[in-house]
């Protein structure tokens, strides 16, 4: 668990470099992405001042934190959202990053307990137009973004997503500057977006440089991830 501690202090200086390097507008969230991990690593990266955590299968995330419920942390939810998870979704995260159609918005809403604070939102995008992702297209992005920011339950904070995996610096910015570009068209109509949830362990540098406001990181902290036995569905992600 100590080499935890020792990559969760590589990724924040490198996050502060590249902050440095793009002359970033704002600091970056560092979001862990702790799923098919164990409970004691999670606790391993909070003893380490980690307090933000991203998870991707309801069921798994669910156990977590009834076994974390001591650590005051900030859950994010950023895998696949099926209808008949959206009330335990809404009732036992801080945020969502992943919706994509309004019926999903509107079932979180109206899961959302009125004792908690709105439900924060980010809306995946599919920018490379991937059949094996999730997310709006661009086109209907606009649409989706006004609707969704009239529902009472919710908080709609920015834009989430995952373009296809590239190696090359240039063709990352290319694609995280897409991103940015739906982001400000969004705001531009009104919307008061604050939120750029782009990037990960190996392009997260190109997404800073592209206006990241939070990176979702979780193999560069964790290591390799074990097998997951949970039920939710799968999919690609951080």
């Amino acid at each position: 668990m100590t080499a935890i501690s020792d990559h969760l202090a590589s990724i924040r200086q490198q996050l502060a470099d590249a902050q440095a390097r793009f002359q970033a507008a704002q600091p970056v969230t560092l979001c862990a992405v702790s799923k098919a991990q164990p409970t004691e690593a999670i606790r391993a990266a909070y003893a380490a001042g980690q307090t933000v955590f991203g998870e991707n299968y309801l069921q798994e995330a669910l156990t977590k934190q009834a076994q974390l419920d001591d650590c005051a942390i900030a859950w994010h939810f950023i895998g696949p959202i099926q209808s008949n998870k959206t009330q335990l979704i809404a009732r036992h995260f801080d945020w969502v990053h992943s919706v994509d159609r309004l019926k999903i918005a509107q079932r979180l809403s109206d899961a959302r307990p009125p004792a908690l604070a709105p439900l924060n939102i980010c809306l995946q995008v599919n920018i490379s137009e991937e059949a094996s992702k999730s997310g709006a297209s661009g086109q209907e992005l606009l649409e989706l973004a006004l609707n969704i920011n009239q529902l009472p339950r919710l908080q709609l904070r920015g834009l989430m997503a995952i373009p296809a995996p590239c190696s090359d610096f240039a063709q990352q910015r290319d694609q995280f500057r897409q991103v940015r570009a739906l982001f400000e068209h969004l705001n531009n109509h009104g919307l008061s977006l604050d939120t750029l949830s782009i990037g990960m362990s190996g392009d997260f540098a190109a997404a800073i440089a592209e206006g990241a406001t939070l990176v979702r990181i979780g193999t560069a902290i964790f290591g390799a991830r074990a097998t997951s036995s949970s039920t939710d569905s799968v999919t690609k992600g951080p």
